[in-house]
């Protein structure tokens, strides 16, 4: 397989993206609580070296050909594979994860799911050049690019107050059944399940950059869809508080002299 010749920009592009996204929401989350401008920045700060230090590892391990061992009980990437769902809930159910997820809009929180529209493009671009298993992308078992396409749909709707947690718990619903789905086709595309046959093998994903479509890509994913669920827990059981936007002061302002 041959990979050099590969179009490898969207598969480094998007996962730093995707951390500069998370970065920047710390960061506003942050802010929105009511931390300093300092905390808050220590706060982006630190998630910018942890994430590009999670991104290294995996960059070095698949670099090593680490990935590429299938002979072993359980095979190294499928170590891989639980780190991801074990950094997923980390952040979705920590601390960190509450304050994204009370902080930031609904809007923003689906919104950021659309990446995986150019991502998708993007592996079906592999596909057609040989390198990717038709079975991973749209043309076979992989249906993620509804996702990735009603993520912008939903979330403009959300931001303009035409439907709100209703619409996001049933979009991030579908979404997850849809993750869990390709992921699993995936998995089973390996060579120690073959499940697609020999001449089908998800094999290329062992390899650097495109190591960070599981490790960044699928990670933001999943935790993205963990937060979503927690934010609409939180903000469904929460008691309603006076609002300090401006706009807020204003409506009760109004209020009063009504």
């Amino acid at each position: 397989m041959e990979l050099r010749s590969a179009p490898v920009f969207p598969f480094v592009g998007i996962p730093i993206a995707l951390v500069l996204l998370l970065a920047w929401g710390a960061f506003v989350a942050w802010q929105c609580s009511g931390a300093s401008h300092a905390r808050a920045k220590r706060v982006a700060l630190t998630t910018l070296v942890v994430s590009f230090a999670w991104m290294g590892i995996t960059w070095a391990l698949a670099a090593s050909g680490a990935f590429l061992d299938w002979e072993s009980t359980p095979p190294p990437f499928m170590f891989l594979v639980l780190a991801i769902v074990a950094i997923s809930c980390a952040i979705a159910f920590s601390p960190f994860g509450k304050r994204l997820a009370i902080f930031l809009p609904l809007w923003a929180l689906v919104g950021v799911q659309a990446f995986r529209l150019p991502l998708e493009l993007a592996m079906h671009g592999m596909y057609e050049a040989g390198i990717m298993p038709v079975q991973m992308s749209y043309s076979g078992r992989n249906f993620d690019i509804v996702t990735g396409t009603t993520a912008l749909v939903v979330a403009v709707i959300v931001w303009r107050g035409v439907a709100g947690r209703w619409l996001v718990a049933a979009w991030n619903v579908l979404g997850l059944a849809l993750l869990v789905n390709v992921v699993t086709v995936a998995i089973l595309g390996t060579p120690r399940f073959q499940f697609f046959g020999r001449e089908h093998l998800n094999v290329w994903v062992t390899h650097p950059p495109f190591v960070w479509l599981p490790a960044i890509m699928v990670l933001a994913a999943l935790a993205g869809h963990l937060v979503i669920f927690r934010a609409l827990i939180l903000r469904s059981s929460a008691k309603p508080q006076p609002s300090p936007h401006p706009r807020g002061r204003t409506t009760r302002a109004r209020s009063r002299t009504a």
